[in-house]
């Protein structure tokens, strides 16, 4: 779903979301495909993959942030997972 408060996606943009699609989830490691987060809205190359119940459940980074917490995981150091899986 587009926002009408963030410009589309650019094709770069889009290929980048599909490849953090497809990963498994970043915080509980459950397998892809997965929903692409976006840490700051409209900032595509910095999305992470996260399963819908780390992402928009209840416990979720959207919701309480309970799964956030016992992991003891920030948004950053999500990123930071992202981005060595992605290079790895």
């Amino acid at each position: 779903m587009h926002s009408k408060n963030k410009a589309a996606m650019t094709a770069a943009e889009r290929r980048h979301v599909a490849r953090i699609k497809e990963m498994g989830c970043v915080v509980c490691d459950a397998s892809g495909p997965s929903e692409a987060h976006e840490i700051e809205q409209g900032l595509w190359w910095v999305a992470i993959p996260l399963c819908v119940d780390c992402h928009r459940g209840h416990n979720g980074i959207h919701g309480t942030k309970a799964l956030w917490k016992v992991r003891k995981l920030s948004e950053l150091d999500a990123l930071n997972e992202t981005l060595r899986r992605l290079n790895g």
